[in-house]
């Protein structure tokens, strides 16, 4: 396994700049997820780490070997794509084998190396099967297994479950993380799904035009947003958004004042002074509403909709006749549209943020 650094990687498509500046340092052994939006630059950034794409400007080291012109045979990375790229004409131990055929690979060491991933990816008996006689989730199972065979330093995964149905990516997705387990290599995995991001990931690199906005395990990144994209992208429903100001309480504390809800702010973590009297905006993600009574930190509102979700009920509100509000509850508790609510703020598990810069305060 090896580390990937990258330094000031700026990428251009034509004349567009996707990429500008960019740094990442991606550790051993680590399974880094790249996270975004479509057209956010993150295939554009695996796909120059592989060598697949020209860089008009900067670096890439992989093992600490500069790799940035070099073929992506040279690289010695593994690469897993979208499409599964499998040959039709050649069986599951051949579509395997292939890259190491014409490597010029001992024949003994291909068996080997084939039956080993065949035996992490459950293949054993699909060996001589053709891909047309596999389902969706075996046939990225092999070519998983053929970006396996090469023993790389590292591997990238450029969205590969999103062809699959809801059932075979939650399959996969634990295959996924079981197999990094084993081999420890270095993987990089490039996703818009939150859910394979925040599953997957030992530390998420969230992305928006080309930059990476937030990079850290996927627990911070979700409880402690650095800015207001960051906040809104992750989640789902995604976090709860409410304008307002800072003021203070009867001792002098620090207090979140909206119309119709005051949250105090004693506990929370500034990162700077808090500046009394500007205008911010309150995050809480719909698990840290509840309904309950006002308290310190309440207010009250109108259910506008419930939405089944299987295991919970997601409520909305319409808080002061115009701000939508979504939270949780368990089923059966739900109140029905159109009554009068009381609910409550978690005051421990909100973010708070500039609305001019964006950033968390």
């Amino acid at each position: 396994m090896s580390s990937v650094s990258i330094q000031s990687l700026q990428v251009h498509l034509g004349s567009q700049t996707v990429l500008q500046n960019l740094e990442l340092q991606v550790r051993e052994g680590e399974f880094l997820v790249l996270l975004g939006p479509s057209g956010c630059g993150k295939s554009t950034l695996l796909h120059a780490i592989a060598g697949l794409l020209d860089v008009q400007d900067g670096r890439i080291e992989i093992g600490g070997s500069d790799v940035t012109w070099a073929d992506p045979k040279d690289r010695g990375i593994g690469m897993v794509f979208q499409s599964y790229a499998l040959y039709p004409t050649m069986n599951v131990e051949r579509n395997l084998s292939f890259g190491l055929r014409i490597g010029g690979v001992d024949r003994r060491e291909i068996e080997r190396r084939v039956q080993r991933a065949a035996a992490m990816l459950q293949l054993g008996e699909l060996l001589k099967r053709k891909p047309a006689q596999l389902s969706g989730g075996q046939r990225q199972r092999v070519a998983i297994g053929r970006a396996l065979v090469r023993e790389a330093k590292v591997f990238l995964f450029d969205e590969p479950l999103s062809n699959l149905d809801a059932k075979l990516r939650a399959e996969l997705r634990r295959e996924l993380k079981q197999l990094h387990r084993e081999i420890g290599s270095t993987m990089i995995y490039v996703t818009h799904d939150q859910v394979e991001a925040m599953t997957l990931a030992t530390r998420v690199a969230v992305m928006r035009g080309g930059c990476i906005q937030q990079i850290d395990t996927p627990a911070e990144v979700y409880a402690r947003p650095a800015n207001l994209f960051v906040a809104g992208f992750l989640g789902s429903p995604p976090m709860n958004f409410i304008e307002g100001r800072l003021g203070t309480d009867a001792d002098g504390r620090p207090v979140f004042m909206a119309a119709g809800l005051a949250v105090p702010l004693a506990t929370y973590r500034f990162g700077g002074p808090p500046e009394i009297g500007r205008s911010v905006v309150l995050g809480v993600r719909p698990e840290h509403l509840s309904l309950q009574g006002s308290g310190p930190a309440g207010g009250t509102a109108t259910v506008s909709l419930v939405e089944p979700m299987g295991s919970h009920q997601i409520v909305w509100l319409s808080f002061e006749g115009r701000q939508p509000l979504a939270l949780s509850v368990p089923v059966g508790s739900e109140p029905p549209p159109g009554s009068a609510v009381s609910f409550h703020v978690d005051a421990e598990r909100i973010s708070l943020f500039d609305p001019q810069s964006e950033h968390r305060l």
